[in-house]
């Protein structure tokens, strides 16, 4: 690495056939952000100390979980045979929630290490990520980590990815990476078997937005592929999306951490400030020309879609500026999270989140609370619905209480209709038949039944989202011993039979328990929910009754009995008529006091509800 005077690393020295653009993708806790590490230390680019954990993985959420939440990208220098190699080493999330992540990621790359855990085998997440990657037609070098575990059988592996991929045995590279065992052969095999990046520095500069994060002092920094040409402190480059013209203020390499270089050429991966202010500016997928050069946009990305919902609100409504500040912060650097204010008659002012998955919504909610110490409720995540009318229009349903009642829905509505998803299931044979019927419960369709090897089997479904939102992946970790991974992918919609559950107390609905279901789970929903109330719930001077209704059907009942003073305490002994009297006046007063009294549920009574309700 070559500083100038000003302490910019110069980077013209390097041809385009002395760089290499490459990805990890794998399954969650296969050893990528490991691997990672370890190919910082080969280069130097990092030192070889014992706390070297994660490097690339830069937020709290994602060291304490073991998880990649964000996509990061390092830049290394490497020697091989007597030359100086460039190479832009890109670390991904594994879990299905943030596939978004991977599929910006591999559009900036020429190859990718397919890293498989040799213990483990191929899970579903690493048949989603190879399908990513051979969909852009990228080099695609597969590798086995965690050779070093007694339970490892990397040859067993090697045939799984022979069987499912079709990529020959032999040319699995065999590693641990927590050890060092061969990862000195990765960079050469990357070097040698990676293709460089195709562009020419002769042409006009043009260049493709594949991340961008905000950042306090300079405002947002954009994450660039350079396709063409080259760019430095003071051009001016215009965006294909928004037509808007930036002046280049800085640009760099992460290495790993932000580092200045002179200038930005044909092939190089890096990053860019151009004075933007708000996130919004920045469009994934976009194309930045030389201002005076502009040309055919490059294809951008699909935009990431929430494909799950749910309400956040203060527990102490207090809080509510506290939070919305800090609601705006974090979405500053999440794009994908949808953003709706609400109000609730139950819960106060609050917002309705859009999310990638229930992954993504756990994450921001922890996020929130470590670092913003915020107090919140989450209601019960709720999917999009699509509900056609009978006059042509359609209307996308993301809160239950806007889904029509029953007689709207029999007097208008033509159908309605549920998300679907494509899930693919990897497990041990023993636990085929407790799965089937678990995906069966769910309202699954069997689509694919495979043996990856005697042991392994992979399970395609077709299973509504609403189903898969709510608790199956832990059902399915419980009945599987943990073994079995999970991976879905959205599958359109499809007309279903569902209607809203609403939860009346005193016969007033409370809107924050509403819910939509198909009608077959209605009942068993209904009965488990005012059972759950009836606990929760503080005891009145009169009667609280606890219902649950679709339309004008109770389909479920509670009573929580009135608190009662002994008004007759004070008599001792005299005519009975007396203690008829007094009873009878404290029945009336009961009776007019339920008519005018109100049943509220608390937030703390709430927030029980819903945990236990995850739980």
């Amino acid at each position: 690495m070559n500083p100038n005077s000003q302490g910019a690393v110069e980077l013209e020295t390097f041809g385009i056939d002395q760089i290499r653009n490459f990805s990890i993708i794998a399954h969650v806790d296969h050893g990528k952000s490991t691997l990672a590490d370890r190919l910082l230390e080969l280069s130097q680019t990092i030192s070889k100390r014992k706390d070297n954990k994660q490097v690339l993985d830069k937020l709290k959420v994602e060291r304490e979980r073991g998880i990649t939440v964000k996509a990061q990208s390092a830049s290394m220098f490497y020697d091989y045979n007597g030359k100086r190699y460039l190479l832009n080493l890109i670390d991904t999330p594994g879990h299905m929630d943030f596939n978004f992540e991977v599929s910006r990621s591999l559009a900036a790359c020429q190859g990718t290490l397919l890293l498989v855990d040799a213990a483990q085998g191929i899970q579903a997440q690493t048949v989603a990520n190879f399908y990513l990657a051979y969909g852009q037609d990228i080099t695609i070098i597969p590798v086995i980590n965690k050779i070093d575990l007694p339970a490892a059988d990397p040859e067993r592996v090697a045939s799984q990815i022979e069987v499912a991929f079709e990529m020959p045995a032999s040319d699995c590279l065999q590693i641990s990476a927590k050890s060092n065992l061969n990862v000195d052969q990765i960079l050469p095999i990357i070097i040698d078997n990676v293709p460089p990046p195709s562009g020419d520095v002769s042409k006009p500069f043009k260049a493709l937005l594949f991340d961008s994060w905000y950042d306090t002092y300079v405002g947002v920094i954009c994450l660039m592929a350079v396709i063409d040409g080259s760019v430095k402190k003071g051009d001016k480059i215009v965006s294909a999306f928004s037509e808007r013209r930036y002046e280049v203020s800085e640009t760099g390499i992460m290495y790993p951490e932000q580092t200045p270089t002179s200038s930005l050429q044909a092939g190089q991966v890096g990053y860019f400030v151009l004075n933007m202010k708000t996130l919004s500016e920045s469009h994934v997928g976009d194309t930045f020309f030389d201002h005076k050069h502009i040309g055919t946009p490059m294809p951008g990305f699909v935009p990431a879609k929430p494909m799950v919902w749910a309400g956040i609100f203060p527990i102490d409504t207090a809080d509510f500026e506290k939070l919305d500040h800090s609601i705006a912060k974090l979405t500053l650097n999440d794009s994908s999270v949808a953003i709706q204010k609400e109000t609730s008659t139950a819960l106060g002012q609050g917002w309705r989140l859009g999310f990638l998955g229930t992954l993504h919504m756990d994450v921001f909610r922890q996020r929130l609370e470590q670092e913003y110490d915020a107090n919140i409720i989450v209601t019960a995540p709720t999917v999009p619905y699509k509900i056609s009318y009978r006059d042509g229009t359609e209307k996308l349903i993301r809160n239950p209480t806007e889904f029509p009642d029953m007689d709207e829905v029999n007097a208008k509505v033509k159908y309605v209709q549920e998300p679907m998803v494509k899930s693919t299931i990897i497990f041990p044979k023993d636990y085929l038949g407790d799965i089937m019927v678990l995906c069966g419960s769910r309202r699954g369709v069997q689509l694919e039944h495979t043996y990856l090897d005697e042991n392994r089997v992979l399970l395609r479904y077709r299973l509504p989202l609403a189903e898969v939102v709510t608790d199956f992946h832990d059902e399915l970790k419980g009945i599987s011993s943990g073994f079995a991974s999970f991976d879905y992918e959205e599958d359109g919609y499809d007309d279903a039979d569902l209607v809203k559950m609403n939860i009346i107390l005193n016969s007033k609905p409370v809107d924050a328990l509403s819910i939509i279901l198909h009608r077959t789970q209605a009942e068993p929903i209904a009965r488990d929910w005012v059972k759950r109330l009836k606990g929760l719930l503080s005891r009145q001077l009169f009667e609280i009754v606890i219902q649950a209704a679709i339309g004008n059907k109770i389909i479920a009942r509670e009573g929580l009995s009135a608190m009662r003073k002994n008004v007759t305490a004070k008599c001792y002994g005299g005519d009975v008529s007396r203690k008829m009297k007094l009873l009878n006046k404290q029945a009336k007063g009961k009776k007019r006091m339920k008519a005018i009294g109100g049943v509220e549920v608390s937030q703390e009574a709430f927030y029980d509800f819903m945990s236990k309700k995850k739980s």
